[in-house]
């Protein structure tokens, strides 16, 4: 087992990783819209979505993996009215790569971020 970390991602804020490498697979914690010192990135659905999904890039960069390695994402949004912009800002992200995914709406998330993004992939 191999622990992630880069610092071109936040750094966890509790008392877990910002990833795990194990057996050829990587499993991302959860990632909200921090930049990469930690501050919390204001803005609509949008924005923080770009953040987010930036944050894992960096994430994928340090494991060496990459997006179209993906195989699952879970995603965690505040309201689900946000729905179908934050699809517009994954589509392309992933672009033609199509992993699994779960969207779920939950009450709040960390620092009251609308959004929040876990993944699995595979390492290449």
């Amino acid at each position: 087992m191999e622990i992630i970390a880069t610092d071109k991602a936040p750094a966890a804020i509790g008392p877990y990783s910002q990833a795990i490498v194990h057996n050829g697979m990587l499993y991302t914690s959860g990632q909200i819209p921090l930049d990469k010192n930690g501050n919390f990135i204001e803005g609509d659905i949008i924005a923080q979505t770009k953040q987010v999904l930036s944050n894992l890039k960096a994430v994928f960069d340090a494991a060496g993996t990459k997006p179209s390695s993906v195989i699952k994402t879970t995603v965690f949004l505040a309201d689900m009215s946000d729905f179908v912009a934050f699809n517009g800002v994954y589509e392309e992200f992933f672009g033609t790569h199509r992993p699994a995914r779960s969207c779920i709406a939950v009450k709040s998330l960390p620092k009251n971020s609308l959004v929040e993004i876990e993944c699995i992939a595979k390492i290449d």
